[in-house]
């Protein structure tokens, strides 16, 4: 269950501050969901979020740490569960043994700890209608199948509405604003429609989105080339390296930009820094 330090919410906040690079309305938006949920002793419904952006932006950074903050062991911890499609329901003939093995698997382990969290990749390759059968598990209901299920945590994370996010922030730059002037509910709005309309998605026609379960989404921004170099910086710390400054240089400029011309955001965000450190020593 939760290991509720004390502070830990102040602790991750801190984290997020000096780690996360270039994402301040994912710390707004975490933890203010974090903050609501943790201070209710009855939530009224389980906290659900969900993080939307291009690959290498920070969503399975965020959601890693924000389970090593709340449970002892972090990911490795008995309560927190993680699903990826490509592993747990690679083949789409199976999705109706999917669902009932999902169904039961949630069920079994929130009976076991009402306090536990569920986490679900690459959303954007799960097979559309399986992600439904947890529904009853993700509203305000006092009881699901004969238990109370309202202080669970489900964290849904998916490349879907990337695109959409990042076409808002291209757009931003055009007009010479800053990234972060973007509007959260405009982003929400692009997002929700993004994937619920897409066929190849996994919320497609979802009535998790259909009936406003998530209670936050969180949008990831694409990273420019500052942000990158932050990211070097930092991961040269973390392997004991160096920081000099051509390094920092020479890794982030050998990073893809879009667009072609302008080269503004990292097309892979900070995901290769770390492999690409190796060739500049």
């Amino acid at each position: 269950m939760y290991r509720l330090v004390k502070d830990g919410s102040r602790c991750l906040e801190c984290d997020l501050a000096r780690n996360l690079v270039g994402q301040p309305l994912v710390r707004q938006q975490v933890m203010k969901g974090l903050r609501e949920f943790l201070e209710k002793q009855n939530p009224v419904k389980p906290l659900v979020m969900s993080f939307h952006g291009s690959t290498g932006t920070g969503k399975t950074y965020v959601s890693s740490m924000l389970v090593r903050y709340l449970f002892q062991g972090g990911l490795q911890s008995p309560y927190v569960h993680q699903f990826s499609p490509l592993v747990h329901f690679p083949h789409a003939e199976h999705i109706e043994q999917y669902k009932e093995n999902l169904k039961r698997w949630i069920q079994g382990n929130l009976t076991n700890c009402g306090r536990s969290a569920f986490l679900f990749d690459e959303m954007d390759k799960m097979h559309p209608g399986l992600i439904d059968v947890i529904i009853p598990f993700l509203g305000p209901s006092w009881v699901v199948y004969g238990n109370n299920y309202r202080k669970a945590i489900f964290i849904f994370i998916s490349n879907a509405g990337g695109e959409q996010i990042n076409e808002m922030t291209l757009d931003l730059w055009r007009a010479h604003k800053d990234r972060e002037e973007i509007s959260l509910q405009d982003l929400e709005l692009a997002i929700s429609k993004a994937v619920f309309e897409n066929p190849q998605s996994g919320f497609w026609k979802s009535g998790i989105i259909n009936e406003h379960l998530i209670d936050f989404i969180v949008p990831f921004l694409p990273l420019k080339h500052h942000h990158v170099k932050q990211c070097v910086i930092s991961e040269l710390g973390q392997q004991g390296l160096e920081v000099r400054s051509d390094v920092v240089q020479e890794v982030a400029d050998s990073i893809p930009y879009f667009p072609e011309e302008e080269k503004i955001f990292s097309s892979t965000g900070c995901k290769t820094v770390a492999s690409r450190i190796s060739f500049f020593f």
